[in-house]
């Protein structure tokens, strides 16, 4: 039996309303209307999407399940309508950009305010998934141009990569490391530190090292993301390793960044859907994404050595 789109409306706006009654006033449908099309659901699929605890529903694990699936259909319809709007109204020039949010914040945005100036016609749609959810994001979403730090694995996509950056000590201006010229790793070992996530290319790194030489690092916060240790290190509680980038996008308006050794090589590719014509737009974001970040990556170290968010 085939499943009714009016009764995966009714679940997704029963999910993200919480309530039956949510999802009728989302709808501008009746309480029992919505009941009727989740009961409906139910026959459809073949097994119980929701259970009732008390006077409250609830997705069952066969629910949240399905639901992720749901989800998934339903924002691509959701694009389909918004094309189809776009081409209806002339907006032919279009491009949906995938991206981790500290690249988008760094990088996309000004870029993209930039082309649209030059093209008033032009309409994006980005999103960002997190850093290490890459693998997967890449694979369940619908782009025209992907950026990603590299490596990832092989998928529906072709890679191309377009800059390497190398890993950098980022600090307040008063610490004692914002005094050398470089960061080594003895260095870094000997002060207070501000770790990210363990299975970062960063946390890999510097995991590496300690195997290495032997040395402990001395943590004094752990930080699974890394905007939030640039911003703990802007906040003096100790050093850490970054990605330029990431330090770009942390919001700290001063931080101090230094050359880190033995250094770690961060590298960012373009990810484009296999077997889809790249147009004329996806074509030229990706070129001034390219000679942007080839930018920022040549002015990271001023003569100052602070990092500028400006640039």
């Amino acid at each position: 039996m085939p499943i009714n789109h009016k009764s995966l409306e009714a679940l997704r706006a029963f999910v993200e309303t919480g309530s039956v009654s949510g999802a009728s006033d989302r709808l501008f449908r009746t309480a029992p209307q919505i009941s009727r099309l989740l009961s409906a659901l139910e026959d459809e699929v073949g097994f119980p999407v929701l259970s009732r605890r008390g006077r409250r529903l609830r997705l069952t694990k066969e629910g949240k399940e399905f639901y992720q699936e749901v989800e998934r259909l339903m924002l691509c319809h959701d694009d389909l309508n918004l094309r189809a709007d776009q081409i209806r109204r002339g907006k032919t020039e279009h491009i949906r950009i995938l991206a981790a949010p500290f690249i988008s914040h760094a990088v996309i945005n000004q870029t993209l305010a930039q082309i649209m100036m030059r093209r008033p016609d032009m309409t994006a749609q980005i999103d960002s998934r997190v850093r290490l959810d890459i693998d997967v994001w890449v694979t369940e979403e619908t782009f025209d141009l992907g950026i990603a730090p590299l490596p990832i694995k092989e998928g529906v996509f072709n890679i191309e990569p377009f800059l390497e950056l190398p890993m950098v000590a980022v600090m307040n201006p008063s610490h004692p490391l914002a005094a050398k010229k470089v960061v080594t790793f003895d260095d870094f070992s000997s002060h207070q530190i501000i770790a990210t996530h363990a299975r970062s290319l960063l946390g890999q790194h510097l995991q590496s090292l300690v195997k290495r030489t032997g040395k402990r690092l001395n943590v004094r916060v752990e930080a699974r993301n890394g905007v939030i240790a640039c911003q703990m290190a802007g906040l003096n509680l100790g050093c850490c390793l970054a990605d330029p980038f990431v330090a770009l996008s942390s919001g700290v308006e001063d931080l101090v960044i230094r050359p880190f050794e033995p250094g770690g090589i961060l590298k960012y590719g373009f990810l484009y859907p296999a077997g889809r014509n790249r147009t004329e737009i996806v074509d030229e974001v990706a070129t001034e994404i390219r000679h942007r970040t080839t930018e920022l990556a040549r002015h990271i170290f001023d003569d100052d050595v602070r990092l500028s968010l400006r640039l």
